[in-house]
């Protein structure tokens, strides 16, 4: 009877790769440290935190049913949690389009730029209105490419704490305006060319940054999916029942088919197989495991089937802990991002007072015919 059992053990089907996303799916934080999101943008303003929880431990026999509804529940929970995460892909491409199409806008700023004409010896074909080229081409890039920055700005003024997106819409807003002002005044004097160059600049570091973070969030997806739904029970007259993963508790042996993934972290009580630990150690090679030689949850099996007993479930699993590290880097700031928040809010400062300065020494200068 025992060896009919384990050849249906090694004989049964792996189950459903479509079935193979897990429950403990965890909400990955919101992206772009320190930057908000009006109107569409992104927000990450607020406190990033984890969202939900694994699903609670279970009573067996007359509790089962209810433990089986709320584990459903939480699965539940976590893929709608993890809907509700933002989706950086969209912010990714929205930088993208802005950088490429602010960089050929800007192509006609540069070459009918006067100052760049001076300095590399060259003019451009002049015809009627062609003057107009620079600052138009230097509009356009402004309203599509900058506005987004003085969006994304607006929550710092209003807090008081300015930073680096105020620092931003300051030195693009005073560009366009000045050199808005000097066609009027001196038509070469304008700063249009480098205020489109700057906005290209911003776009493209925004566009890395947005990729980054998608990537690093797609990792905690890609671990997420490595637990199974539905793990394979061992009864104690030997029979075996599927339940949901998030019922196993400490001591409860289950039945790991060939090709299905840990259900658990455990110890292998009976059976020898060699177990894929790739995804969760970076070991490339099978590592065999025995009776007494622990598995991590998410590990893929070979060949052999194995009985495991459970040591730890949920947030006490091995690939649970890789989540919560990968999640707290996310959310963390270095000491050099936070370095870099507080000089952009004192060179806001610092910027104003020298304009102030300057202006106030100007028209005093202006005023007496200093030269």
């Amino acid at each position: 009877m025992a060896d009919q059992q384990r050849h249906q053990e090694h004989s049964g089907h792996a189950p459903d790769e479509a079935s193979a996303v897990t429950g403990n799916t965890h909400h990955y934080p919101d992206a772009g440290a320190g930057h908000d999101d009006p109107g569409g943008f992104i927000e990450t303003s607020q406190p990033r935190e984890l969202h939900g929880d694994y699903a609670t431990t279970a009573a067996h026999a007359g509790e089962m049913h209810e433990a089986s509804h709320r584990a459903a529940t939480g699965h539940a929970g976590h893929e709608a949690h993890a809907a509700h995460g933002v989706d950086h892909t969209g912010h990714e491409l929205m930088f993208r389009n802005r950088f490429w199409v602010c960089l050929v806008l800007t192509i006609p700023v540069l070459l009918y730029s006067h100052m760049l004409q001076m300095w590399f010896g060259f003019t451009m074909p002049t015809f009627p209105g062609s003057q107009w080229v620079g600052p138009l081409f230097a509009g356009i890039i402004f309203v599509y490419g900058g506005v987004p920055f003085l969006q994304m700005a607006v929550p710092e003024i209003r807090t008081r704490q300015p930073g680096m997106m105020t620092l931003i819409s300051l030195a693009i807003t005073v560009a366009f305006v000045y050199s808005l002002a000097t066609l009027w005044i001196d038509p070469a004097g304008g700063f249009f060319w480098e205020m489109a160059l700057l906005i290209d600049v911003m776009l493209l570091g925004h566009w890395l940054e947005m990729r980054s973070v998608r990537q690093a969030s797609g990792a905690l997806n890609e671990l997420a999916k490595l637990m199974p739904d539905e793990a394979e029970r061992i009864q104690p007259d030997g029979s075996t029942e599927r339940v949901p993963t998030g019922v196993l508790r400490t001591g409860d042996v289950v039945l790991v088919r060939p090709g299905a993934s840990v259900p658990a972290d455990g110890e292998v009580v009976e059976g020898t197989s060699e177990v894929n630990e790739a995804m969760i150690t970076g070991e490339s090679k099978p590592v065999k495991k025995e009776p007494g030689v622990k598995v991590i949850a998410g590990t893929v099996n070979g060949d052999g089937s194995l009985r495991v007993r459970v040591t730890a479930t949920g947030e006490e699993t091995a690939l649970s802990g890789i989540m919560r590290l990968v999640q707290e880097a996310q959310q963390s700031k270095s000491a050099t991002q936070v370095l870099a928040d507080r000089a952009a809010g004192w060179l806001f400062y610092i910027a104003l007072a020298v304009a102030i300065i300057t202006a106030i020494a100007w028209t005093v200068a202006t005023g007496f015919d200093v030269q």
